[in-house]
């Protein structure tokens, strides 16, 4: 079992250091100077009272999660001159207008190529309401439609995923798009930038998004100038900056691979060796994905180009990457791609998961990375449990971040005590993304039970209803509770006080980690 060792690759880590320092100067300095004038005027530092006071007041009316609320209106309190300053430099949504306003003028031009009518969402309706009303939501409030006509193959591993999306490369005839928060130039990721170099020289249009905080430790920038050498169209979503920039906080966390609009492929896993074991930083590692062929995947080509035109504005021809395909799928079901923006106040991934957890009958399964939940999400899992539903879900027994560790074990006792069923996944870290409901409803995608992906981040998923391949992630979560350790009722009363008083601490700042 070889370790992980990140030094070997030419990265982006002193990019990162010299952003954060530099940040951390322009942050000290403007509190520097904002303390030094409340010291100096009375009326100032009375200015300042009654701004905080104002602002804890707005701040408490706004149509916000309570969790997001909470921390800021202890800062400004606590700590009156910094609060506000940090507050009204990225606390508002204001603070990212002009960025929402590009994704918007993007999706709109994109949006026209969606399906609108609803035949489909009628034969639905017709055979599982609840099922329908889902859809109806993110069809309807999210404008992402509903398929048939689309087989699903789902991917309990990671590398099995990695490598169908190469042979799939190779059939490419017209483009190839790839959209992930993180790729590292390595021994798995060469034998996929082979393929991708032998398709550009055929003619394929190959186009890459990759985050640049994402990949920061395994790529710079060069690699950008290494893909435009060989022919493939590459950009960077939200460069790291020397400045003080709220939108920086907001990452893109989708994984999305589309090939001649014909197949797509999305889920968990990022491109690089530790998500397919050839390093194994910590542990096992578990992830999954799904493979789309037929109509759903126009949803998933939709969804990379907004991102990709967001970033730059170049595209003109649309329909070109869109084709009708003479396709008939070979399993039924429904088929629903959809996307999660946080520069709106449409918290998709997180209503998603809600919907299912309120319409389960019999049970309700998740594996996520990390548990770092919102009141009304830990609400609608206890009343689950507590009207008799089977709730599990299956978190890391080894973890990739030890502070975020601490915080996702703080929600375990108040789960366990509400009915719900924690499993922790002992081989190592599971960092797949995945529920099932009632064996009829699933999702998969890239969408963590924590805030960072319900809140922060672009995401998205696929919610898939009476396809095949859910009885393969029914399987799929069998076996990962075979090798998993329920953890106990006796949890809240092995903790020692201080220990429960740290993590009431840590969920306090759950919003920020």
């Amino acid at each position: 079992m070889r370790a992980e060792t990140k030094g070997v690759v030419k990265n982006s880590v002193s990019r990162l250091i010299f952003a954060a320092l530099s940040v951390l100067v322009q942050v000290v300095w403007i509190l520097h100077l904002l303390i030094r004038l409340n010291k100096y005027s009375t009326w100032i530092s009375l200015a300042t009272s009654v701004l905080s006071f104002i602002l804890v007041l707005h701040i408490y009316g706004r149509e916000m999660n309570a969790g997001m609320k909470m921390p800021w209106i202890m800062l400004i309190l606590l700590f009156p001159v910094m609060g506000v300053c940090l507050y009204l430099f990225c606390g508002h949504s204001s603070a990212t207008k002009g960025m929402r306003k590009r994704f918007q003028t993007t999706w709109e031009k994109l949006r026209v190529y969606l399906r609108k009518d609803d035949p489909v969402m009628e034969k639905l309706k017709a055979q599982d309401v609840t099922a329908y009303h889902q859809s109806y939501y993110i069809g309807k409030k999210v404008g992402y439609p509903l398929y048939e006509n689309t087989d699903v193959v789902f991917y309990k591993e990671a590398a099995d995923g990695f490598h169908a999306q190469i042979e799939e490369m190779k059939k490419a005839q017209k483009f190839i798009f790839m959209e992930y928060h993180a790729i590292e130039d390595r021994e798995a990721f060469a034998e996929m930038k082979a393929v991708l170099f032998a398709k550009a020289k055929e003619g394929v249009e190959i186009r890459i998004v990759y985050d640049d905080v994402g990949s920061v430790g395994f790529i710079s920038p060069e690699f950008v100038k290494q893909m435009k050498a060989h022919g493939i169209d590459c950009r960077i979503f939200n460069p790291m900056m020397p400045v003080l920039n709220i939108f920086m906080n907001n990452r893109d966390h989708r994984k999305i691979t589309v090939i001649d609009g014909r197949v797509g492929f999305t889920g968990g896993y990022n491109l690089a060796n530790e998500y397919f074991n050839i390093t194994h930083p910590y542990g096992v590692w578990k992830d999954s994905g799904v493979r789309l062929e037929g109509e759903a995947v126009r949803s998933l080509t939709l969804i990379f180009m907004e991102m990709w035109n967001a970033i730059q504005d170049t595209d003109t021809e649309y329909e070109k990457y869109l084709p009708d395909h003479d396709f008939e799928a070979k399993g039924g079901g429904y088929v629903q791609p959809y996307a999660d923006s946080p520069l709106d106040k449409e918290r998709v991934g997180e209503n998603v998961y809600m919907n299912v957890i309120k319409g389960a009958t019999e049970y309700v399964y998740f594996i996520t990375p990390y548990l770092i939940i919102s009141d009304e999400m830990k609400r609608e899992l206890g009343l689950a449990a507590k009207r008799g539903i089977d709730v599990r879900i299956v978190t890391p027994g080894i973890p990739d971040k030890k502070l975020v560790y601490k915080l996702t074990r703080s929600y375990y006792a108040g789960l366990i005590r509400d009915g719900v069923r924690i499993y922790e996944y002992t081989p190592g870290f599971c960092h797949a993304k995945q529920c099932i409901c009632d064996g009829k409803i699933a999702t998969v995608g890239t969408i963590n039970l924590d805030y960072r992906s319900l809140y922060f981040h672009f995401e998205n998923g696929v919610y898939l209803y009476d396809v095949p391949a859910i009885k393969d992630i029914r399987q799929d979560f069998e076996e990962v509770f075979a090798v998993s350790t329920e953890v106990g009722n006796n949890y809240h009363s092995t903790r020692s006080p201080l220990k429960r008083l740290g993590q009431y601490f840590l969920r306090l700042f759950a919003p920020l980690l």
